[in-house]
């Protein structure tokens, strides 16, 4: 009976069909074969919604929980926060959290999607160019959702297929897999998605495109500590031209800042039908009386820049006014001491979980970083300087000199932590280094405060519910 339920909820968990399919008639595992991708629409349809399942992660904001708020770029202001909320500030995370699970449920549902397509599109005849791209782009989502699961959790669940019947289901493995199979399959799916997507650039970033691949490539190699086969992804994106820092940081963070020259891979938000984010009551304070917003709404205080962030912006810096703020205004006209986010916020909203501004998980600035910390582990500290440089530049900041290679890490941590504030990358980027142990537990114990960073904390807990659901197959990672 526990084995039937299981497959009852994996089916309803991973179902590869729309909401709006749940009343019909037929079971959905018929639905998909009987009635569905029969020709091209129906799997240009079908991608469309991977992408809008891939987007999920953004518009909910349970990723900038995880990578976020757990780090020393915020804290919570919110007088009464959750105890989900608590747990990601104080770094006492459970395998109860909702974050946990969200970002977990929404990673494997996205990877569900891509395994319907991708396991039914050679059987239909239609352009091969054409199937070309939706097989490469599914590839990239695919690849895309394993590389935050691995990062995040260790080892996951490894799917590739799709199930005609409960009975498939039940004689399918869906235990955890070794880290290193998953990132093989990451590998893998990049690797081909490469040779699949067409050589020019899609001028909507919303859509995968060769260079968007060759740039999670890169970020996956790096991550790995496979610096020869970084540099090359990387330099690749470089040598192209198709990319360029903007001129003025703040256009890539208010509103109208869809596909910039910037941007390698974004997520676009428009107002209504729920297809908005709330990052403006996320990142601006929980006041009352303030004026920053139309019918001076009120935000929510729930990721708010640290002070030791604020701090850490050199004098001068540009960055510094478009990102943070400690000084908002009320109405009557005075102002208030608090720290909040601007990057994200939508000040023309009339409603604060319904904002516009894009959001890019991946932009040029990242590629020319890591391009640089790339170099400088393959001992060419001299080469990366440039790379460090040109972000710099645009932050209207001197040139770095004298750097060694050790003094060269510091610099590029510093670099990437004002440069990507609430972009998602601080967490991923300390536990890629080895450095979030040192890092967090010092920011704790420079607020006198009680908490720790130990190793099985650099993976998050697997959601209680697939434990319980299955623990034959499902094992709680170490310590949670």
């Amino acid at each position: 009976m526990k084995k039937q339920l299981v497959i009852l909820l994996f089916i309803m968990t991973l179902s590869a069909t729309s909401c709006k399919d749940f009343l019909a008639l037929a079971p959905e595992y018929q639905i998909s074969d009987q009635t569905f991708y029969k020709n091209q629409n129906d799997f240009e349809t079908a991608l469309t919604g991977v992408y809008s399942t891939f987007r999920g992660l953004f518009s909910g904001s349970a990723i900038l929980y995880l990578t976020e708020l757990s780090t020393d770029n915020t804290e919570i202001q919110w007088s009464s926060p959750s105890t989900d909320e608590m747990q990601m500030d104080q770094n006492a995370v459970t395998s109860t959290n909702g974050f946990v699970r969200s970002v977990w449920s929404t990673c494997l549902y996205t990877i569900s999607r891509s395994n319907a397509i991708l396991t039914r599109i050679d059987a239909v005849n239609f352009d091969q160019t054409t199937k070309d791209r939706i097989k490469g782009e599914a590839k990239f989502l695919r690849a895309f959702s394993y590389f935050y699961l691995v990062r995040l959790y260790g080892n996951v669940p490894l799917i590739t297929e799709t199930y005609s019947s409960p009975s498939q289901v039940a004689a399918a493995d869906i235990s955890l897999k070794p880290k290193e199979e998953i990132y093989k399959l990451i590998l893998a799916d990049l690797a081909d998605a490469e040779t699949l997507l067409p050589t020019t650039l899609n001028s909507d970033k919303t859509k995968a495109s060769r260079l968007t691949v060759k740039a999670l490539l890169g970020k996956v190699h790096l991550t790995l500590k496979n610096y020869d086969l970084a540099a090359v992804k990387l330099k690749e994106v470089i040598d192209s031209k198709s990319y360029n820092l903007v001129n003025d940081y703040k256009t890539l963070f208010t509103n109208g800042n869809n596909n910039l020259a910037e941007s390698i891979f974004e997520v676009q938000f428009v107002a209504g039908r729920s297809l908005g984010n709330n990052y403006s009551a996320l990142f601006t304070p929980a006041i009352t009386s303030m004026a920053i917003f139309t019918n001076n709404l009120q935000g929510s205080g729930r990721i708010v820049p640290t002070l030791d962030l604020i701090r850490a912006y050199e004098n001068g810096d540009a960055r510094k006014a478009a990102s943070v703020s400690d000084s908002v205004l009320l109405i009557g006209g005075k102002k208030s001491y608090s720290r909040y986010g601007l990057k994200f916020v939508d000040f023309k909203a009339i409603d604060l979980s319904d904002g516009t501004i894009t959001f890019m998980p991946l932009r040029y600035a990242d590629v020319l970083l890591m391009y640089a910390e790339v170099l400088n582990e393959q001992n060419k500290t001299t080469d990366a300087l440039p790379y460090l440089a040109m972000i710099r530049q645009r932050a209207k900041l001197a040139n770095p000199e004298g750097l060694t290679q050790a003094t060269l890490r510091v610099a590029i941590e510093k670099e990437r932590r004002v440069e990507f504030l609430h972009e998602g990358h601080r967490w991923f980027d300390l536990v890629r280094t080895d450095r979030a142990k040192t890092i967090l537990n010092a920011h704790y114990e420079s607020l006198k405060l009680n908490f720790k960073v130990d190793d099985f904390e650099l993976i998050f807990p697997i959601p209680q519910n697939e434990v319980d659901l299955n623990p034959s197959l499902v094992k709680q990672n170490t310590g949670y």
